[in-house]
């Protein structure tokens, strides 16, 4: 369990520096989104690829940030009678919703995605707009996001069998999404 908690903390790890970059990306979108709407007003100068660079942009943000939000507890829960639970009965709903439903879902997207992204890049497939980008990038964030949630999955679903085994110590009181 030791090794497993481990693997979990280099997930962890991974996922928290991933969500870095994704809140460094909201930054940018908003800096490009202003600059763009300045020309555009300003100047009366615009550019497709500004626009879709904003769409890239949030792309990255939700797909890399996806993982992260999940290690930290953000994401959100449909469960409304979860705050009712003890702690150890949110464990095993957490443990089995991320092996029944999170990590099938998670792999299964990010695998049929995959052909979606090699099929972009093999064609070098732009977009259709005049002075468009490339798309394979954008359509590689598909799969790596959920690459990156499946491995989060795993790392939650450690945490929480590794708690309920007594190996280590989590909180399964959650506030936040509850709220």
């Amino acid at each position: 369990m030791k090794l497993l908690l481990r693997i979990a903390a280099m997930i962890d790890a991974l996922n928290e520096c991933i969500g870095r970059i994704a809140c460094w990306l909201v930054l940018i979108a908003c800096t490009i989104s202003a600059g763009n709407a300045m020309m555009r007003y300003g100047f009366s100068i615009s550019s497709n690829a500004w626009l879709e660079i904003q769409w890239y942009l949030f792309g990255g943000i939700v797909m890399l940030g996806a993982a992260h939000t999940l290690k930290i507890n953000q994401h959100v829960r449909v469960d409304v009678l979860y705050s009712c639970y003890s702690e150890r009965t949110r464990l095993w709903i957490d443990l089995l919703g991320g092996l029944l439903f999170l990590l099938p879902m998670a792999v299964m997207i990010g695998w049929l995605s995959w052909p979606m992204f090699l099929n972009a890049y093999t064609i070098g497939e732009t977009s259709g707009n005049a002075g468009g980008l490339l798309r394979w990038p954008v359509k590689l964030l598909v799969p790596l996001g959920f690459l990156l949630l499946a491995l989060q999955g795993v790392s939650e679903i450690i945490k929480r069998a590794g708690a309920l085994t007594g190996h280590s110590s989590l909180d399964a009181n959650y506030e936040r999404p509850l709220q």
